[in-house]
């Protein structure tokens, strides 16, 4: 008999012929299976109806310990509270190794923040300020599984803390924001409205729970799309398709007298005008984005960048206790001297200028760059 009918008879039931069909055994423990079915059978009709008595009820705290989950509309969400500023040091600690110190991912680990406007791209940027459509998604996800490898293990102070400072990454909140339960409930990502209920059931499956058709097929089949991103198409039969990747489309040239947008925007007739008040004040709305690293004002001195009273006009690699990376150094040996110009060239792309730079920053626009430059140029050299 085959196994399954055997598995048909026992699931109708038929104890003892299911047990003795049991190939491989010997006559005795054929014998001893039927007894210990036919004890079961005889059992089985009270024994449903009754506790099994199997394990015990959870207690309240083997519970809570796994109600930890947090609602879209912050439901879950526990008491406690942190600032944006407490949460820098936290990430600063836990987090940057792997995530950047502004969130811009080191090597293959993910990004955290930008990439708004990216969505609708060929390389979208999926980020918590681009793509996430809830506050409390970062809270939950920051507590159930980070840091990596130690999840778990921040208190929930901590967590609101670091999840107020990744929404102050994306420009989501300003850096006197405090994150607590009442305060996640005014926040709203800008994608929030970039997701629709999962309707497939309704719309979808019908499509696909019929009989499949196997007429009227194509003679011939035709690659009309490329996925170039993944490099998995063939461009043709018989392809050896080991290594293979499918080559880029020409490059685009600009227009003569037009900057191409892969490149920082030039900047030789950029100016510190005192004169622009504006301007300056938009350099300092930007500067909380370079305060992680950076500081600036009275009493400012070193963090993970040097401090940037008087930076202007100040040779590069010269703040006193800094500890400046070689590739720093050899610009300052070369004669680089911080100018607006230049100072603007390395916050659009800090590579572009100092190749090998420890400086990890994804860069500015060329008009924040501009108002950074202004802003730095009217602080006074010692604060």
């Amino acid at each position: 008999m085959s196994r399954y009918r055997e598995m048909t008879r026992w699931r109708r039931n038929d104890l003892p012929r299911a047990a003795i069909l049991r190939s491989g055994q010997s006559a005795s423990g054929r014998a001893s299976g039927c007894l210990v079915l036919l004890a079961a059978a005889v059992c089985g009709g009270s024994a449903m109806a009754e506790p099994m008595g199997l394990g015990r009820e959870a207690t309240p705290e083997e519970v809570a310990a796994w109600d930890i989950d947090v609602r879209p509309d912050g439901q879950g969400l526990p008491e406690g509270e942190g600032d944006v500023m407490t949460g820098e040091m936290i990430y600063t600690e836990r987090c940057s190794s792997c995530h950047g110190i502004f969130g811009e991912g080191e090597g293959r680990w993910p990004i955290l923040m930008g990439g708004s406007g990216t969505l609708d791209q060929e390389r979208p940027v999926k980020t918590v300020g681009s793509y996430w459509p809830y506050a409390s998604t970062v809270w939950d996800y920051i507590h159930r599984a980070m840091p990596f490898g130690d999840a778990q293990s921040l208190s929930p102070d901590e967590v609101y803390a670091v999840a107020a400072y990744v929404l102050y990454l994306n420009d989501v909140v300003d850096d006197d924001f405090v994150a607590n339960a009442d305060t996640y409930a005014a926040i709203e990502l800008p994608n929030a409205d970039g997701f629709i209920p999962d309707d497939r059931e309704a719309t979808e499956l019908a499509l696909f729970s019929g009989e499949p058709c196997m007429t009227d097929c194509k003679e011939h089949v035709e690659i009309t799309m490329h996925a170039a991103v993944l490099d998995v198409t063939p461009d043709g039969a018989g392809m050896d398709l080991e290594g293979a990747a499918i080559a880029p489309g020409p490059a685009e040239t600009a227009p003569e007298g037009e900057a191409s947008a892969m490149e920082p925007a030039g900047t030789d007739d950029m100016e510190v005008a005192a004169a622009e008040p504006a301007l300056v004040e938009q350099g300092k709305a930007l500067f909380p984005r370079c305060r992680a690293c950076h500081e600036v004002g009275e009493d400012a001195g070193n963090r993970v960048g040097p401090h940037l009273n008087g930076v202007l006009g100040r040779e590069a690699a010269s703040v006193e206790g800094f500890d400046y990376s070689p590739a720093m150094r050899e610009m300052a040996a070369d004669g680089l001297t911080w100018n607006a110009d230049k100072l603007a060239d390395f916050l659009i792309d800090p590579r572009s200028v100092v190749p090998g730079t420890r400086m990890v920053f994804p860069g500015l626009t060329p008009e924040d760059a501009k108002a950074m430059a202004a802003y730095l140029g009217a602080l006074p050299e010692e604060g």
